[in-house]
This record gives structure tokens, sequence and C-alpha cells, in this order.
């Protein structure tokens, strides 16, 4: 198991409990996080489980595929540290990140 951090555009934070291999959409669902949508369920079709990862859990992540990036620059807002969070897997790696779910999507 591990603790994801959510941060919604007030800055309000949601911990919660993470199964290795759970996808950080699934776990915001599950956890009712505003903003996450997760409308097309992790096919990387929408965009609408956009988030954005602090560091330092940004770097210890794999970059992300061709077809996320590519989706990424559909999404409302993207930054450099945008990422699609169907595409982000729990593990020990990403104990503790904090993930901030993005203004345009609350």
């Amino acid at each position: 198991m591990c603790e994801i951090v959510f941060i919604d555009s007030a800055g309000r934070e949601t911990r919660v409990q993470a199964q290795e291999g759970e996808t950080l959409m699934a776990i915001a669902v599950r956890s009712g996080i505003d903003g996450i949508v997760a409308q097309c369920g992790g096919a990387l079709a929408c965009g609408t489980c956009h988030c954005y990862i602090e560091q330092p859990h940004l770097d210890r992540l794999p970059s992300p595929s061709e077809e996320e990036a590519m989706m990424i620059e559909f999404v409302m807002e993207p930054m450099p540290n945008s990422r699609l969070s169907c595409q982000i897997l729990a593990s020990n790696v990403v104990d503790g990140m904090r993930v901030i779910v993005p203004d345009s999507q609350h």
C-alpha cells in the first residue's frame, strides 16, 4: 500500500491509500476526488483524468508514452508536469506523491 495526496483547486488535500498496481485515476474515482472524471475509463481517449504531478515524484515516473503525450496536448491548461492519471500506477515509487487537479476540471 502507498499514500497519494490529491490537491483540489482550493488547496485542500485528500490523502488516500492505494493498492500497488492501481491507477491514479481509479484511486481518484474510488475516493470521490472532484475533477477526475475519467470519462473514457482509462482508454487514453479523453484527457478527463488530467492532473499535475509535483516533484520529486514527477522525475521518478516513467516518461509519458507517445499516446499520453499527444492527449496531454489537447487538455486545458497543459503544463510541463501534466500527466494523465490513468497512465500512472501506484507503487512504492509514488508513495506520498502529491497530485494536483487542475482548476479547469472542477
